[in-house]
């Protein structure tokens, strides 16, 4: 890789980590946000992107995700509210915060544009790439990845509404 499209390649992923900080809010106090917090996570990913595409690295599919894959709507096991809150805060913890009535969207266009940058920098870097995630695998990968996400999604709602109608108080 040339040494300039090297140099440009960190500064826009250090453009998105940066502005994408701004976007977040603070970590709760019982959750540690890492050394570099959710930003850093980002730019990780966008800076590993094109080792997935070649597929010299693969992300793991989280066993809870594996879990609401095989079975969305199970309550095996989850006789009690505290189970219930356990495995919704297990879910929490992998997909992120949940949606919340009345919360405001906000959402900051420069971190956005940053982190577009980046990202398009980064995925130009291999020639073909959407046939290079195919026959290497990342595509299908990712597929498998977006699904188990959505089985998550749906098996949180489930459990979040079980929770509501057994009248339980327990928090996530």
């Amino acid at each position: 890789m040339p040494k300039n499209l090297l140099i440009l390649t960190a500064a826009a992923v250090l453009m998105a980590s940066a502005a994408q900080a701004q976007v977040k809010p603070p970590a709760k106090p019982d959750e540690p946000a890492g050394r570099w917090g959710e930003a850093g996570k980002k730019a990780m990913d966008i800076g590993t992107q094109p080792v997935r595409d070649v597929g010299l690295s693969k992300r793991d599919i989280p066993p809870v995700l594996v879990k609401a894959f095989e079975d969305p709507y199970s309550l095996k096991g989850l006789k009690s509210c505290q189970a219930l809150a356990n495995e919704v805060k297990a879910l929490n913890a992998v997909l992120g915060p949940d949606y919340v009535v009345g919360a405001e969207y906000a959402e900051n266009r420069a971190g956005k544009l940053a982190e577009a940058g980046g990202k398009t920098i980064i995925n130009s870097i291999i020639p073909f790439r959407g046939l290079v995630r195919e026959v290497t695998g990342a595509a299908p990968a990712d597929r498998q990845m977006n699904a188990a996400v959505d089985a998550g999604l749906a098996r949180r709602g489930f459990l979040r509404g079980v929770h509501l109608k057994q009248g339980c108080k327990t928090k996530f």
